[in-house]
């Protein structure tokens, strides 16, 4: 397998970890090293370039990781009434819109491919089960849910090119992105109870073999669905 993940860090970098393990060719683009391609990825075509080089060396693309992407508080995401335009469109650019790219240039590879390939786009818990006030990032959720709408079509219309797209959504998961809430022994605290089965965050590898699951041909019957790793929180 051919895999190209976008991402360099947390769930990115447990899933190419693992991949590796398993014995999987990993692509990586990111803005920091040790990536194959260190780039912005909202640079319109950043992600079109990640997906041209992985193919010249590799020669083929099985899988895609859609990982990519950060918390938008930085720009002024928070409740609606609340968030910034600059908030709104960096969240949404970041969160979607790389990964609306990345998915494009990558589905143009499989449909080349009698083979096709499969799609993993790492969302959010937050897409369909908000928390509020902890987590009231509204154009992170956005974002996250339209990323989900979006696989679910990417599902239906590129079956009959045997591609897959399937939807990951974590929980509260110990990464880079989470700093501020593993340094708040309050948030701590609720992270325990709403995530009763792990009593924590849960850990980048945990969520990395679940990613895994659904890139490779062990779900090879599987396509348009939602898995949810998030210890519990969506029905706590």
């Amino acid at each position: 397998m051919v895999l190209l993940i976008t991402g360099t860090t947390g769930i990115a970098a447990a899933t190419a970890d693992l991949a590796r393990e398993r014995g999987a060719t990993i692509f990586t683009t990111g803005l920091e090293p040790p990536a194959d391609l260190v780039a912005d990825l909202r640079e319109p075509d950043a992600t079109g370039r990640a997906v041209r080089m992985c193919v010249e060396r590799h020669g083929r693309l099985d899988a895609l990781l859609a990982c990519a992407g950060a918390s938008g508080r930085q720009w002024g995401d928070g409740p609606l009434h609340d968030c910034s335009d600059d908030g709104w469109l960096q969240t949404i650019d970041t969160n979607l819109t790389i990964a609306f790219r990345t998915c494009r240039a990558a589905l143009r590879q499989m449909i080349l491919q009698p083979e096709g390939g499969s799609i993993v786009a790492v969302g959010s818990v937050l897409a369909f089960s908000p928390e509020s006030p902890r987590f009231s990032t509204h154009a992170y959720a956005a974002a996250k849910g339209g990323l989900w709408s979006m696989t679910r079509s990417i599902a239906s219309y590129y079956a009959p090119h045997k591609i897959r797209a399937n939807y990951l959504a974590p929980g509260l998961v110990r990464t880079p992105m989470t700093r501020r809430a593993q340094s708040d022994p309050e948030l701590l605290e609720f992270t325990a109870a709403k995530q009763p089965l792990l009593g924590r965050m849960a850990e980048a590898e945990e969520v990395a073999r679940a990613a895994w699951f659904l890139l490779s041909a062990e779900s090879a019957a599987i396509t348009g669905a939602t898995l949810t790793v998030d210890g519990g929180w969506s029905i706590s």
